[in-house]
């Protein structure tokens, strides 16, 4: 079966539609969530990336917070808009990656002209007046791949640069193929990215090399690890171990899945202080079991091998445990 064709063929008429708004808009903004990850700036600066390529005289503008460890290494930094930008001429809204409007990095969307969503998060939010949401995919990426695949047969090119934004942005939100959400049409995306000429040696190597000094992080994690009865492992991490470590708490969950490859671990998990909330933000992940369904009882949500949520302080860590160990008791998978 010819996975991108049928795919194709399910979202032409909004593929269309998109191309369509690309073209007529000569302002577009990008937006994705707040706190992004490989996935939600792969998408961002790859949709970029291809509308600048192909519409040269159009104004394309990227916007949210930056990453602390990806921005201007290997991704660009966002770009700085006014309000008054914003408001000169009309202009097109892509959100992506998110479908909850508190998790949009810039409200300002809502001077949108016009706004269209691509995600793979199902939301119940009216967000865009026309949207693709496929909850099947492991990556938001995936789905962008496959509209600028499509804009191939409307005369637009997808060139190496862009794909490998689009290819960081998939690998790093499908842990290198391993999750269950990986599909055969996964792999067929990969191969028509990597068949525009990239070298993924090199992609992996920006990804996943650390400095010496994230050594004493691991060194931490380590040391600092618990696991429940039924194996639920988890590490926490206060703002003031953040500071010693010299790691912001975005940073905290970068090695949640050290634990991944040992037996007896079925699920696993990062826990770090956001002083600015307050609260405790949890990564969530697990080869076989479903974590989607604590994370949305805990403020948050997800996938079902990878998700995130959160917890008020240390004192509701117990709760959440229980709930993750129960999940592996009921052989929720």
């Amino acid at each position: 079966m010819d996975f991108l064709k049928e795919e194709t063929k399910r979202n032409k008429k909004t593929y269309d539609a998109f191309i369509k708004l690309f073209e007529k808009y000569d302002r577009i903004v990008v937006f994705r969530h707040i706190m992004p990850d490989f996935d939600a700036l792969g998408c961002q600066f790859g949709l970029e990336t291809w509308l600048k390529e192909n519409f040269k005289t159009k104004e394309i503008k990227t916007v949210g917070d930056n990453h602390v460890e990806f921005s201007g290494k290997i991704f660009p930094n966002v770009d700085k808009v006014s309000d008054k930008w914003l408001t000169d001429k009309p202009f097109l809204a892509i959100i992506l990656d998110v479908g909850d409007k508190k998790r949009i990095a810039d409200p300002r969307y809502e001077k949108a002209d016009y706004v269209i969503r691509i995600d793979h998060h199902p939301s119940e939010e009216h967000v865009a007046k026309k949207q693709i949401v496929e909850p099947e995919m492991s990556s938001c990426a995936e789905i962008i791949s496959n509209l600028l695949i499509y804009g191939n047969k409307k005369g637009y090119k997808l060139s190496s640069k862009a794909a490998r934004y689009l290819y960081i942005g998939m690998v790093g939100d499908n842990g290198r193929f391993l999750y269950n959400s990986t599909s055969p049409y996964t792999f067929n995306i990969a191969a028509e990215l990597i068949n525009t000429g990239l070298n993924i040696t090199k992609i992996y190597e920006e990804m996943y090399t650390k400095d010496m000094h994230d050594l004493d992080f691991v060194k931490y994690v380590i040391s600092n690890y618990h696991i429940s009865e039924h194996g639920v492992c988890y590490y926490t991490l206060t703002d003031a171990q953040e500071k010693q470590l010299g790691i912001t708490c975005d940073e905290g969950k970068e090695n949640v899945n050290f634990f991944s490859n040992y037996q007896g671990i079925n699920i696993w998990c990062s826990i770090s202080e956001d002083v600015t909330e307050p609260c405790f933000r949890i990564s969530l992940r697990s080869r076989n079991y479903r974590v989607d369904k604590v994370a949305n009882q805990f403020k948050g949500g997800g996938h079902e091998q990878a998700a995130g949520c959160q917890i008020k302080d240390l004192t509701e860590l117990p709760s959440l445990i229980e709930a993750l160990d129960k999940v592996i008791i009921n052989g929720e998978k």
